[in-house]
């Protein structure tokens, strides 16, 4: 799993690196400025309009639909009634969440599927009865009607009264053509009234009009903010469910790790040290037929099968560290690492400031994962020095590794780092890679403590 540095990776501007084209976009005008033209005000304001429509149709049909289920839960027909309810308010938020990803950019994935052990109207009205987002989707369709309300009438009014007032010298003059007064009417009684129609009036009618239509994108940010969690939290899939995928996906990388380990240790034994064993028996086999002909030759041909074993203990040796060495057993991570910064091909200052061993499996992934990072420094980074840190922030195990080398280590490359990614959050843990072309590299790890 060697993951190669420098131009033999595919880089495509990661951090500390600003790849050709990907400079940011330079505007010309400030975002308080351009925020009343920009297309994504729009979307967001025309998302409030809907709002207002939408949410009547939810609202009726979640609280007319369980009304008439719970009144007739007395008989059959309520349980059918209240099921055809919450599938309903689940089509709804099917279509909010398509609204909400049109006009928000919010992407919120589907809530869990129903869970049927049977076939039939009965069970699926079982299943969606006993199904929380059933329950959540309800729930929105009554809380997002009050609040619809509210945010339609803010947005309303703040963009109607601010382009309004902004215009206002435009279309001033059609009071006194049609409206039989001078102008806007600020104030008025019996006795006295106050209108808009001279010239400084008129102007800062237009200033107070540009405040708040410079403003009203950010209130209306604001208000798709609440819209942005309630879409999330109750229309979206549950923490836990969400949390369970999660984990049956890292089991799956678990597993297939461990496959792969499987493999690559049965691969190193049937390629090296079992091929010396047999040579070796082939050659003692071929040293014990000489013995008596030609004692010299069956001499040699034991020496040279002497050196076999011991290249073949080494192998073998060498192996079993890969695994799980003894020293990280025996004596933690700072002797582990130490030994492992010994064998690689550049100088390696490795610092290990931990009060306590964190739990053995931990221990073992930091150990692979420091492992890894020195072997494909020694292969790959072309660097002179390097260096290994180890500390515990809270309850994570933080691990940092940092050459001088050539750099443009990549994880989204699909190499031995993305393999090594998938092993750290299998458990919960993080890779970090700051690999700029032309260096230094810096890779962080971090891991649960679980001591």
């Amino acid at each position: 799993m060697a993951t190669e540095y420098g131009q033999g990776y595919g880089w495509d501007g990661g951090p500390g690196f600003r790849g050709e084209g990907a400079e940011e976009r330079r505007h010309l005008l400030p975002a308080a400025l351009r925020a009343p033209i920009e297309a994504r005000s729009w979307r967001e304001f025309g998302y409030l309009m809907l709002s207002l429509p939408i949410s009547i149709i939810m609202f009726t049909f979640a609280v007319t639909m369980v009304s008439l289920g719970a009144g007739l839960l007395v008989t059959f027909l309520g349980i059918p009634v209240l099921a055809a309810g919450l599938a309903g308010c689940r089509g709804l938020g099917a279509m909010e969440r398509t609204r909400a990803r049109a006009l928000l950019g919010l992407d919120v994935a589907a809530p869990e599927p129903l869970r049927m052990t049977k076939q039939g109207p009965m069970a699926w009205m079982g299943a969606i009865l006993k199904s929380g987002a059933s329950w959540r989707h309800l729930l929105y369709a009554v809380l997002h009607f009050p609040w619809a309300v509210f945010a339609f009438s803010v947005a309303i009014s703040f963009w109607t009264y601010g382009w309004a007032m902004l215009t206002y010298p435009l279309w001033f003059w059609l009071f006194p053509v049609y409206g039989g007064q001078d102008g806007l009417q600020l104030y008025g009684d019996q006795g006295h009234s106050i209108y808009l129609d001279n010239p400084f009036e008129i102007t800062v009618t237009a200033l107070v009009g540009l405040l708040l239509t410079m403003a009203t994108p950010w209130i209306v940010r604001a208000l798709t903010q609440v819209d942005r969690l309630l879409v999330h939290g109750l229309l979206g899939p549950s923490k836990l469910a969400t949390r369970v995928v999660e984990l049956e996906s890292d089991r799956g990388v678990v597993i297939d790790t461990a496959a792969a380990d499987l493999r690559r240790i049965e691969r190193d034994l049937h390629d090296g040290a079992q091929a010396r064993l047999v040579a070796l028996a082939m050659d003692l086999g071929l040293a014990k037929e000489k013995l008596t002909e030609d004692p010299q030759a069956a001499a040699r041909m034991v020496g040279e099968a002497h050196g076999e074993v011991k290249t073949a203990l080494q192998e073998l040796r060498d192996l079993a560290r890969g695994i799980h060495p003894a020293v990280l057993t025996d004596r933690g991570l700072d002797a582990a690492l130490s030994s492992v910064a010994s064998r690689c091909t550049v100088p390696v200052q490795v610092e290990v400031d931990l009060p306590t061993r964190p739990a053995p499996a931990i221990e073992g992934i930091a150990y692979f994962t420091v492992s890894e990072l020195l072997q494909n420094i020694s292969k790959h980074s072309g660097a002179t020095r390097a260096s290994v840190d180890v500390w515990r922030i809270e309850n994570r195990l933080m691990i940092q590794v940092v050459d001088n080398g050539v750099g443009g280590a990549d994880v989204a490359a699909g190499s031995g780092l993305a393999g090594l990614a998938e092993r750290l959050d299998s458990v919960d843990g993080i890779l970090v890679v700051d690999s700029p072309v032309a260096g230094p590299t810096r890779i962080t790890a971090e891991l649960p403590w679980r001591g």
